[in-house]
């Protein structure tokens, strides 16, 4: 009987309490949210299309009055970073390597990316990691054609009084990786973490080399090093590497380097791929775990 009347009360109460977020209010707001993405290096594409997913979402929602429409959006993009970072988990690398050796075989790293993203003193980094959790690895470099490749190496080696595989400048890379995962084997070692020679992703000869060294050795886990501070360039990297490898995880280097954090977005949207650490300075142990939820309110600090 009532019923028209408690209607008309509740949306005359709804009226007075709530407001709706107009188009031309969302654009506005969420423009200024696009140019805080930017200058925090985030790839131009990632924000954009991030930018219209949420803008999509949210023109036409009702807000209690007195509630701020900038902080809302910012909220609601902010939910929408981290829910992409976080569908995209790292694995455990610890417990997959531990799983390996249960079987009686050695768990092996294959690390890709250009020239001077660090990839040599990450490997080293995370030599020193499975040190200190007990494991033993064993590193190979089959990055056979940089000058200095192999002296570097093996100079991390000797610090860390690790095995290291190697053979002569022009020797065969995939060669290099083979010897490495038979030698571990056969002496009980853990895991094999193999350099690659840093390569352009604009060549493709030297890309289908390195797929010969992964058809070759078969690795359990495919790292892509990436450059922090190489921005957008990076996430081109990231996507032919992605191409011609399928890689299964990423480090990014120098993000102590005044890194805004965008890349780390970036590389994660595009390739759908996670990030499993972080490269904070030059010392072994400055490599840490990716915390999505402290690298969501560093982009907007």
């Amino acid at each position: 009987m009532f019923e028209k009347l408690r209607s008309a009360i509740k949306s005359f109460t709804q009226a007075i309490s709530e407001r709706t977020l107009s188009e031309e209010e969302v654009e506005k707001i969420l423009w200024n949210l696009e140019m805080e993405l930017l200058e925090s290096d985030v790839a131009l594409e990632v924000a954009h299309e991030l930018i219209n997913r949420v803008k999509c979402e949210v023109i036409g929602k009702k807000l209690e009055r007195g509630t701020s429409s900038t902080e809302y959006l910012k909220k609601y993009l902010m939910n929408t970073i981290f829910n992409i970072l976080s569908q995209a988990k790292p694995p455990n690398l610890i417990d997959l390597i531990r799983e390996k050796r249960a079987k009686g075989e050695p768990y092996v790293i294959i690390f890709l990316g250009i020239n001077g993203t660090g990839k040599t003193t990450t490997i080293a980094k995370l030599a020193y990691i499975l040190k200190e959790k007990g494991l033993t690895p064993i590193l190979a470099c089959a990055d056979t054609y940089r000058a200095g490749a192999i002296e570097q190496l093996s100079e991390h080696a000797k610090r860390l009084s690790i095995k290291i595989i190697t053979q002569r400048y022009g020797a065969d890379p995939a060669a290099v990786a083979r010897d490495a995962a038979s030698y571990a084997k056969a002496h009980n070692i853990d895991v094999v973490l193999i350099d690659t020679a840093g390569r352009m992703q604009t060549s493709k000869n030297l890309m289908e080399e390195m797929r010969k060294i992964i058809r070759v050795v078969n690795p359990d886990l495919k790292l892509f090093i990436g450059d922090a501070l190489a921005g957008n360039d990076m996430v081109s990297q990231a996507k032919e590497f992605q191409t011609f490898t399928n890689f299964d995880a990423s480090i990014l280097t120098k993000v102590d380097a005044d890194v805004k954090g965008g890349a780390a977005l970036s590389i994660t949207y595009i390739t759908g791929k996670p990030i499993l650490y972080l490269g904070v300075g030059q010392a072994y142990s400055d490599l840490i775990p990716f915390n999505p939820e402290k690298f969501v309110k560093s982009l907007f600090e």
